[in-house]
């Protein structure tokens, strides 16, 4: 594959990730969001820049299972998030860590009902 088509590629699955149906979550090492897309912004009623200004602990304040994905690579369940207005709506996810730009992250992706 050449740089352009690699390029195109790049584009496509980053649009895709943004516009898709499952919310997608992206957390650094201390736990703090430094990615999400549109349907998880939808899921809990928050702007992106007010998702991104929050931590695993503010949206799911009931996950002990943190240290478990970190050291087994991945994990799957379900979680109750926190909504912005308070409610809180159940999440079957599957998370795992990856690296991005030479920096571990841990990657949350599922899907939210009422």
């Amino acid at each position: 594959m050449n740089v352009a088509d690699t390029l195109i590629q790049t584009a496509l699955l980053g649009e895709a990730v943004d516009n898709g149906p499952a919310p997608i979550f992206v957390a650094d090492e201390t736990r703090r969001y430094v990615a999400v897309n549109r349907a998880a912004c939808d899921l809990l009623g928050y702007t992106r820049e007010e998702l991104l200004a929050l931590r695993v602990d503010d949206v799911a304040p009931n996950i002990p299972r943190w240290e478990e994905m970190r050291s087994n690579g991945s994990l799957a369940g379900t979680a109750d998030l926190k909504r912005k207005d308070g409610t809180m709506v159940p999440f079957s996810y599957i998370a795992g860590e990856t690296v991005v730009a030479g920096m571990p992250v841990y990657v949350s992706v599922g899907s939210g009902s009422d």
